[in-house]
């Protein structure tokens, strides 16, 4: 039968688990990451390239596997230094996410505004000069099918209109049928920005978004519950 430390060591375990998982993860995509993204929705070799997944995950999961040892070792070890530690770092990054979500929320009515300020001169001055930044909006426009950050206007007397002719890019005109991409079939064909895309986007998986939300807080919650728990047990073991 488990003593009391080894069930509460296993929510730990579990952090340790995932970290590594999550790492693992994020090794096999710097080291193979066409295979790894065959198992992902579709996305370009230059939205791959520039967005470092990757990395992402193996930083992440060793964060969360350095969690899952420390309050391991302090279940284990009894250490009150340990657990409160714990504690600490997990209300933390309670509390920032949590500020994190208000913040969102207050200013969600400005989103479009603040990035549509960062956007438009990016693509008015940028697009077809700065090889990265071209890349990437061609990629983020080829997967949502989508042109511009609002609509084909955000390419007017831009630095790629004016460099080919008054053309926008293939993106902004829907078929074969309406090349060359001028005034009259971008505007004909009414593809939407990426924005509208990415908000639809957001949309259509908000229930996952909300899931994946809930499991974290309710494992951080968790973890803080059983760590004071055994903080406050050998506190009154102590004495």
């Amino acid at each position: 039968m488990l003593k009391r430390d080894d069930l509460l060591s296993l929510n730990y375990t579990f952090f340790v688990l995932a970290g590594m998982c999550l790492a693992a993860a994020g090794i096999w995509v710097t080291v193979d990451g066409d295979s790894f993204m065959k198992v992902l929705p579709p996305f370009t070799d230059d939205f791959q390239r520039y967005v470092s997944v990757g990395i992402f995950s193996i930083t992440i999961g060793a964060v969360m596997t350095l969690l899952g040892l420390l309050g391991c070792c302090g279940a284990q070890k009894e250490s009150k230094c340990l657990l409160i530690m714990f504690f600490s770092i997990i209300l933390i990054i309670c509390i920032a996410e949590t500020a994190s979500a208000i913040v969102a929320l207050v200013y969600s009515s400005y989103t479009e505004i603040i990035l549509r300020a960062w956007a438009t001169p990016g693509l008015k001055e940028q697009y077809g000069k700065d090889k990265i930044l071209t890349d990437l909006w061609n990629s983020t426009m080829t997967t949502l099918q989508c042109c511009g950050f609002s609509n084909y206007t955000d390419f007017s007397e831009s630095y790629y209109y004016k460099q080919n002719g008054g053309l926008y890019p293939p993106t902004c005109c829907a078929g074969p049928e309406l090349f060359p991409c001028d005034d009259h079939n971008a505007d004909f064909s009414g593809v939407v920005g990426c924005f509208k895309q990415i908000v639809q986007l957001i949309q259509r998986n908000v229930n996952i978004i909300r899931g994946i939300a809930a499991g974290v807080t309710a494992i951080e919650v968790a973890a803080m519950g059983v760590s004071m728990y055994l903080y406050c047990y050998l506190d009154k073991k102590a004495t």
